[in-house]
């Protein structure tokens, strides 16, 4: 198993690093998105509805549909990216990665919107209403109050979806993108030795999730208000 790791290892690095990007940028970008569409949950009064329709929609279908859809059900969107200058060339990724990475933002910013709607609605509503006694619009109350204090609560959260996100990245193989899990498939159709594929795989995985976990458990360290406690939620 020494001999095999060392000789497919750096293989499966490289897959590893792109496992992260997807990871990484689908977290961010889903932040972004998760942000105003949690705000418009709990203050929003025709938005929220919106905002419901379309987290339920995401949430209520298997993320591995939402890419077959992406990838297969819309050609203008691989045509539009195919289009786009140096798209697969170089160290920029190929169409069928970008499209994984507009499947893991909109799936994970649905997931994300319900985790911040609930660090929202953990915060005294008092303190919206102190904010605009003292001067502030209700944008800014929400903005300047009670945002920072829910984003704190909402880190726990944020570590469940780092390590759903590095698990699920591997259903990209199906658009294929050549994330871990493709190249230990490609590794063990050329050694067939299908057991060391995979377990060197896991292995893989394992590192990648322990760090997330454990960056994040650093992260909530560094933000955490003294004697106020979080709010966790997971899938």
């Amino acid at each position: 198993m020494v001999g095999f790791a060392s000789q497919y290892g750096p293989q499966l690095a490289v897959a590893a690093w792109l496992t992260v990007v997807l990871t990484v940028i689908s977290t961010l970008v889903g932040l972004v998105i998760a942000v105003p569409l949690a705000a418009a949950r709990v203050y929003g009064r025709v938005t929220k509805y919106v905002a419901l329709v379309y987290i339920e929609l995401i949430r209520g279908t298997p993320l591995v549909a939402q890419l077959f859809l992406l990838y297969y059900g819309a050609p203008f969107l691989s045509k539009f990216i195919r289009e786009v200058p140096g798209v697969g060339q170089g160290i920029v990724p190929a169409q069928a990665v970008w499209i994984a990475i507009i499947g893991f933002v909109i799936n994970s910013s649905a997931y994300q919107a319900e985790y911040i709607r609930g660090s929202v609605e953990s915060v005294d509503p008092g303190q919206l209403t102190a904010a605009r006694a003292v001067g502030l619009g209700k944008l800014g109350g929400i903005r300047h109050v009670v945002l920072p204090q829910a984003l704190r609560y909402a880190i726990p959260s944020w570590t469940n979806e780092l390590v759903y996100l590095i698990k699920y990245s591997s259903l990209a193989t199906f658009i294929t993108v050549p994330e871990i899990f493709t190249q230990a498939d490609a590794v063990g159709s050329e050694t067939f030795a299908y057991t060391n594929a995979y377990v060197l795989a896991a292995v893989f995985y394992l590192v990648l999730v322990v760090t997330a976990s454990y960056a994040m458990s650093r992260v909530e360290a560094e933000v955490a208000i003294p004697g106020v406690g979080s709010s966790d939620a997971g899938r």
